[in-house]
C-alpha cells in the first residue's frame, strides 16, 4: 500500500436496529470533499418542529438533519459546524433555522435550500440555547461563557451582550410580545432582560438548584419554573414577584409548561407522577399516575385536550386532560424517554430517548410512523473480518453490530450483553466473533447465535483477541489480569497477574508464541504464551498505555500508543525503543499497522486519524471527520481501507490508494 492518501471515503454508520429505505439517497447529502457516501446521523442533541409543521430539525454530533415531519424522510443535512450542535430553532415563518454549537458559533440556514446564510461569532464557549424573537428579526443565545447575546437576524451583528449570570446559561427564550428575554442558569437564578435596551429588569432568586426548565405563559404575564427540591414557582414576569409556590411533588421537577389557554400548569417529576395545577389559584387539580419511573417530559397538545408524557420507564403516555384518564401507552424505546412533543397540528408526536433514537408516532392511533433516527451509543471498537467484507462494531448501547463493507447495510445486531461492549474481534477464519463487556461472549458470525459466555474477570473486559490458529482467546480486564481461554470449550487456561492497573490492550504475535499487553500502569509486557511467564517489560511511556499491536506478518516490531500523546515503536526481540512518534496530537487511543507494515494508523482524543511512515516516523496524513474522540482504528486485510469508531456514535470508512 502506498503511503499517500488518494481518496478518503467517509461512511458515517449510524447504529440502527435495521437499515431504512428512504425516498432520496441521503448518503449523498452534503458530503465532505472527496467523500463517496455517508450512513448515520450522529448522536442526537435536540429536536424541533417547524412552526408550519412540515419539517423536523434534529441537531446532532455531525450537523443538522432536516426531515419531512409527516413521513420521516430525510430532506437535507446542514453541515459546517465543527463540533456538536446543541440547540436548533426555526424562525416564525419556518424559512430559517438557527443552530448553536460547541464550536462557539451560531449559524443561520435557509431551510429550503440548506444554504448557510451567515455565521454568528462572539461567544467564547459552547452555545447551549438559541431562540428567535416572535417577529423573526432577532436571535437570543445562551452560553457556557455565562453571557446572553442578542443578534440581528438580517445582518448577523451582535446587537447586545447581556452579562450578570455567574455560571452557564442553559436556557433562553423570548416573551410572546418579544420585549423580554428570560434566561435560566446553573447559578440557580432566572433573569429577565429588556430586549430593546439589554438592561436587566430583575433577578429571580428563589431556586436552590440549577435552572434548566422554565416557560412563559401564552399571554407573557407569567413565568413558571421547576425546582430540584420538588417545588414549582410561578412568577409575575412584569414585576418579578413570586406569586406562589406549588408543592406536592416528592422529588425533582423535570418539566413544566402552560396549557394553550394559559389557565393550567402541568409538571412532571422524578416521583413518577404528573400534576395539573390551576394557574390562578395554585390548587392541584389532579395527579396522573401510571408511570413506573421518573417523568422527564410533559406537554399539552395544541388544542389543550391531551397531555403527553415521557418517562424513564421507556414509555410515552397520552392522557385526557379533562378526566385524567390514560388514553394509550406508546412502547418501543429501549431506554428512558427524555422529551416528547406534539407537532403544530397535533397529529404527530416526536420522542427522543437515551437509546439515541427519535421516533414519530400518529397521535390519533398510537402507531409508529417512522423511526427516522436509530442512533446507538459510543463506538468503542471496530474490526474487519479476515476477508474484509464485514465490519464488526462494539457499542456503548450494549450491542454488537455487523455491517456489509461494500453496501454499508446493517447485517445483524447481536444483543445480550448487560453493559457497554468495549471490544470486539473476529476469529482468523471469520466464523466467530468474540466480544468483551462485563463478560466475554462468543458468537457465530453467520447466524448471530451466542455460542458461549466466558466468566472470570471481576471487572469490565477492555480487550479481547484470538490466537493466529483460533484455538485460544486472550482477554485483558479492569481487574488488572490477562486471561487465556480455550476457544472450543471456554475453559480458562491460565491467568496472568503482573499488571498493577487496568489492562487496556492485548494481542497475540503472528506466530502465537507471545502475548503483548498494555496497561494503565504505564507499562507494556511481553508474555510467553505457553508458560505465562513475562519475557520483558517496556517502561518508556509516561502515561496510560491505551493500545498495543504487533507488526504482521513477522511480529518483529511492536507499536504502542498512550495517554502521554506519543506512539512508540519497539523491537520485540530486544525490547529496544526504535522510535518515538510525536506531534501536535492528544491522547492516543488506538494504533495499528498496515498489513505490509509500512504504515501506522492512530486514532486519538483530538478527533483525528493519523497515518505515519513506519520507517521514518514522518506524519503522512491527518484524516478529519469525527466530531468526538476516536476510540478504535484498524486496517482492512488488503491495506486499502481504514475503519474508525468514535465517541460520536459513528463509524467512518476511509479508502486509501492501492
Amino acid at each position: 500500500m502506498k503511503n499517500s492518501v488518494f481518496m478518503l471515503t467517509i461512511l458515517f454508520v449510524l447504529l440502527t436496529v435495521a437499515p431504512n429505505t428512504f425516498a432520496i439517497d441521503y448518503t449523498q447529502l452534503n458530503l465532505p470533499e472527496g467523500a463517496k457516501a455517508r450512513l448515520g446521523e450522529g448522536r442526537i442533541s435536540e429536536i424541533k418542529f417547524s412552526p408550519d409543521g412540515t419539517r423536523l430539525a434534529v441537531g446532532s454530533s455531525i450537523g443538522i438533519w432536516i426531515y419531512n415531519a409527516k413521513t420521516g424522510e430525510e430532506i437535507n443535512l446542514f453541515t459546517g459546524h465543527t463540533d456538536v450542535v446543541n440547540s436548533v430553532a426555526f424562525s416564525p415563518d419556518s424559512r430559517m433555522l438557527a443552530s448553536g454549537s460547541d464550536d462557539d458559533t451560531i449559524r443561520l440556514w435557509n431551510t429550503n435550500t440548506g444554504q448557510l446564510i451567515r455565521t454568528l461569532t462572539g461567544h467564547t464557549g459552547w452555545v447551549y440555547s438559541v431562540s428567535f424573537s416572535p417577529d423573526g428579526n432577532t436571535i437570543v443565545s445562551g452560553n457556557w461563557d455565562h453571557t446572553i447575546r442578542l443578534w440581528n437576524t438580517n445582518t448577523g451583528k451582535n446587537i447586545k451582550t447581556l452579562t450578570g449570570h455567574t455560571d452557564t446559561v442553559h436556557s433562553v427564550a423570548f416573551s410572546p410580545d418579544g420585549n423580554t428575554v428570560v434566561s435560566g442558569s446553573h447559578d440557580k437564578t432566572i433573569r429577565l432582560w429588556n430586549t430593546n435596551t439589554g438592561q436587566l429588569i430583575r433577578t429571580l432568586t428563589e431556586h436552590t438548584g440549577r435552572v434548566k426548565r422554565m416557560s412563559f405563559s401564552p399571554d407573557g404575564n407569567n413565568v413558571v419554573s421547576g425546582n430540584h427540591d420538588g417545588t414549582i414557582h410561578l412568577w409575575n414576569s412584569r414585576t418579578g414577584q413570586l406569586i406562589r409556590t406549588l408543592t406536592g411533588h416528592g422529588d425533582f421537577v423535570n418539566s413544566v409548561s402552560f396549557s394553550p389557554d394559559g389557565n393550567t400548569i402541568i409538571s412532571g417529576s422524578d416521583d413518577k407522577t404528573i400534576h395539573l395545577w390551576n394557574k390562578n389559584t395554585g390548587q392541584l387539580i389532579r395527579t396522573l399516575t401510571g408511570h413506573t419511573d421518573f417523568v422527564n417530559s410533559v406537554s399539552f397538545s395544541p388544542d389543550g385536550n391531551t397531555i403527553i408524557s415521557g418517562s424513564d420507564d421507556k414509555t410515552i403516555r397520552l392522557w385526557n386532560k379533562n378526566t385524567g384518564q390514560l388514553i394509550r401507552t406508546l412502547t418501543g424505546h429501549t431506554k428512558r424517554v427524555y422529551s416528547v412533543s406534539f407537532s403544530p397540528d397535533g397529529n404527530t408526536i416526536v420522542s427522543r430517548s437515551s437509546d439515541d433514537t427519535i421516533r414519530l408516532w400518529d397521535s390519533r392511533t398510537g402507531q409508529l410512523i417512522r423511526k427516522p433516527i436509530g442512533h446507538g451509543d459510543f463506538v468503542n471498537s471496530v474490526s474487519f473480518s479476515p476477508d474484509g467484507n464485514t465490519i464488526v462494531s462494539g457499542n456503548g448501547d450494549r450491542t454488537i453490530r455487523l455491517w456489509n463493507t461494500s453496501t454499508r447495510q446493517l447485517i445483524r445486531v447481536l444483543t445480550g450483553h448487560k453493559y457497554p461492549v468495549s471490544t470486539v474481534s473476529f476469529s482468523p477464519d471469520g466464523n466467530t466473533i468474540v466480544s468483551g463487556s462485563a463478560d466475554i461472549r462468543l458468537w457465530e458470525t453467520n447466524t448471530g447465535q451466542l455460542i458461549r459466555t466466558l466468566i472470570g474477570h471481576t471487572k469490565r473486559v477492555y480487550s479481547v483477541s484470538f490466537s493466529p490458529d483460533g484455538n485460544t482467546i486472550v482477554s485483558g480486564g479492569g481487574d488488572g489480569t490477562i486471561r487465556l481461554w480455550e476457544t472450543n470449550t471456554g475453559q480458562l487456561i491460565r491467568t496472568l497477574y503482573e499488571h498493577t492497573e487496568r489492562v487496556t490492550s492485548v494481542s497475540f504475535s503472528p506466530d502465537g508464541n507471545t502475548i503483548v499487553s498494555g496497561s494503565r500502569d504505564k507499562t507494556i509486557r511481553l508474555w510467553n504464551t505457553k508458560t505465562g511467564k513475562i519475557i520483558r517489560t517496556l517502561y518508556e511511556h509516561t502515561g496510560n498505555v491505551n493500545s498495543v499491536s504487533f507488526f504482521t506478518p513477522d511480529g518483529r516490531i511492536l507499536v504502542s500508543g498512550g495517554l502521554d500523546r506519543t506512539i512508540h515503536l519497539w523491537h520485540t526481540s530486544t525490547g529496544q525503543l526504535i522510535r518515538k512518534l510525536t506531534g501536535d496530537m492528544s491522547w492516543v487511543n488506538s494504533v495499528s499497522f498496515s498489513p505490509d507494515g509500512n504504515t501506522i494508523v492512530s486514532g486519538g482524543r483530538d478527533k483525528t486519524i493519523r497515518l505515519w511512515n513506519t520507517t521514518t516516523g514522518q506524519l503522512i496524513k491527518t484524516l478529519t471527520g469525527h466530531t468526538e474522540r476516536v476510540n478504535s482504528v484498524a486496517f482492512s486485510p488488503d491495506g486499502n481501507t481504514i475503519v474508525s469508531g468514535s465517541h460520536d456514535g459513528t463509524i467512518l470508512i476511509w479508502d486509501l490508494e492501492p
